[in-house]
């Protein structure tokens, strides 16, 4: 899934916007996060140069974190008081719910690990919501996330630039 949707973005905003913005914006867009902004990045995709391309996508992704950290639970709460939305919200706080079980755990290393590690349902948006609902300290939970954000660019910089990469060479 998240392969078609970086490719449907790269293709949607290709010719229109430089390579550079298409991997930013796909950074900051939840479930697609650093790891769609770094697989369209890659050779098989938009063929941004990695040194380039990682700093983009770090940025990126850490963008909407502190806002997110610092204003969801409003956001929710004023959510659940419109009709239509209270639905959205409940889910929201389901999904947080339902992961919130492995940082409360772990802590500090549970965040870093949920939102380093690329699985479905994983990621900054993710555990920056988790993280937010269980009131971890704001220092702490950027610091956890932003390390995070690092492990991942590790990990998804090594599978698109270098098994993509020889793939497509």
């Amino acid at each position: 899934m998240t392969d078609t949707l970086v490719q449907g973005l790269a293709s949607l905003l290709g010719g229109k916007v430089s390579g550079e913005v298409i991997i930013f914006i796909i950074s900051m867009i939840p479930i697609l996060e650093l790891r769609g902004g770094l697989l369209a990045a890659s050779p098989a995709l938009l063929n941004v140069p990695i040194l380039r391309a990682i700093p983009i996508c770090v940025i990126g992704n850490l963008l909407p974190i502190p806002f997110i950290l610092l204003l969801i639970e409003r956001v929710l709460n004023v959510m659940e008081g419109i009709p239509g939305l209270g639905k959205v919200a409940v889910w929201v706080r389901q999904k947080a719910d339902k992961n919130k079980g492995q940082i409360e755990k772990f802590g500090f290393w549970g965040l870093v690990l949920f939102v380093g590690i690329p699985l479905p349902g994983t990621g900054a948006w993710t555990g920056s919501l988790v993280a937010a609902l269980l009131h971890m300290k704001f220092g702490k939970a950027i610091g956890a996330i932003f390390c995070g954000i690092v492990m991942a660019t590790v990990i998804m910089s090594l599978l698109s630039y270098g098994l993509l990469g020889a793939l497509f060479a």
